[in-house]
């Protein structure tokens, strides 16, 4: 059962305002579905956004931040629980381990990076959580791009098309997250060598 949902994103305060919009309708949602919110700890951006709605809605939030971002960002004094790790390697493994689904709303490198790993995580077996990419304004749309071009191209097997789902509304999200039933989706060593 999904109960803490990872969501990376943005710490960025000067994006188009329809990025913090859907951000804060999916805290709200969050929180009205009963889901407590697992993120980066800052009181910035996107991810702020939307964990001050699931803290408003009386859900918990879960900061997790890497000691040096510690000492340059504002890290939010509103967090129920929060955690300073050593680096970012250790910052997503704890997101990791405390949470149950990861939803990747727009951010940028760090966002990338973090989504890519669960995808590759799931891809090898070491986890079965729900993956999804909320794609607001179609900031996802050059990624899915990417993504279908691996997989057409055969660096990937087919199958990874199912490790993670693409939502266009936090609704979207909210809703793929109420009805997700884990599977091992891990790639075997026959489909490695048949693609």
């Amino acid at each position: 059962m999904i109960k803490n949902v990872c969501v990376f994103a943005s710490s960025c305060n000067f994006l188009d305002e329809i990025y913090y919009k859907e951000a804060e309708a999916l805290g709200q949602m969050m929180a009205n579905a009963g889901y407590n919110m697992v993120y980066g700890g800052s009181s910035l951006g996107l991810m702020w956004a939307c964990a001050k709605e699931v803290k408003t809605g009386g859900g918990k939030i879960i900061g997790i931040m890497p000691e040096k971002l510690k000492e340059m960002a504002e890290n939010s004094d509103s967090c129920d629980e929060f955690y300073v790790t050593a680096g970012m390697r250790e910052r997503k493994a704890k997101m990791d381990e405390m949470s149950d689904a990861v939803v990747a709303i727009p951010g940028g490198f760090g966002t990338l990076e973090e989504i890519s790993e669960m995808i590759v995580q799931k891809q090898l077996g070491y986890n079965k959580k729900a993956i999804v990419l909320l794609n607001t304004n179609g900031f996802y749309n050059g990624l899915i791009a990417f993504f279908d071009n691996i997989l057409e191209q055969k660096f990937a097997n087919e199958k990874a098309r199912e490790l993670y789902y693409v939502a266009n509304s936090p609704k979207e999200v909210i809703d793929y997250l109420k009805n997700y039933k884990e599977r091992d989706l891990a790639v075997t060593k026959e489909e490695i060598y048949s693609r």
